[in-house]
């Protein structure tokens, strides 16, 4: 099964993102663009993942999850991979109030020690949603990231993580396996002597 872990923003958000990028998908036919129930943030990718992985990566997911505090999130501009002049991918980014980086090298590294290490490990780890591909080749993507580029989401607390499915090929595209809470304001984080 084909497996990544990720924060999903709540309805709202993703219904004023969708009202940002409406406008950009008729004068922008040569992208493939998805839509607000794909929109996620990816903290990692896990490719093919063996069913008998399965529960102790939940158990390393969890751990991970108990590790980091909920944090407040916004979708703020935009870009695109690698380059606006010669991108493959078109993104709306991510502020937060202390970076997501820690939370999703933890998850990665709880799903390496799960026998499911994700692919992308290593890479400089980036917070954002995609929103388009190119459909060919790389395209010029300026004049879309410059009308994204002052786009302001409303706050919100990201709470949770999610191990997600991804069906290449049916439906649903996507199906949550689990999600778990991340550790509220003001609480402790569970010591234990096993790391993530």
């Amino acid at each position: 099964m084909r497996l990544f872990v990720a924060i999903v923003p709540p309805d709202g958000v993703l219904v004023e993102l969708a009202k940002a990028v409406e406008p950009l998908r008729s004068a922008n036919p040569e992208l493939r663009w998805t839509g607000p129930e794909d929109w996620h943030l990816t903290l990692a990718f896990l490719g093919e993942v063996a069913e008998d992985v399965l529960p102790e990566l939940m158990i390393r997911t969890e751990r991970a999850a108990q590790r980091h505090p909920a944090q407040q999130i916004a979708v703020r501009g935009a870009g695109a991979f690698p380059k606006a002049a010669r991108a493959r991918v078109v993104w709306a980014g991510i502020s937060t109030t202390s970076g997501l980086g820690p939370l999703a090298a933890s998850v990665a590294a709880g799903a390496r020690r799960a026998g499911a290490p994700p692919p992308d490990e290593g890479r400089r780890y980036r917070a954002h949603l995609t929103l388009a591909r190119c459909r060919r080749q790389a395209a010029d993507v300026s004049g879309v990231t410059a009308t994204l580029a002052g786009f302001e989401g409303t706050p919100w607390t990201a709470a949770d993580i999610r191990l997600i499915r991804s069906n290449l090929h049916g439906s649903p595209r996507y199906a949550e396996l689990g999600r778990w809470p991340l550790r509220q304001p003001g609480a402790q984080a569970r010591q234990s002597r096993s790391s993530t």
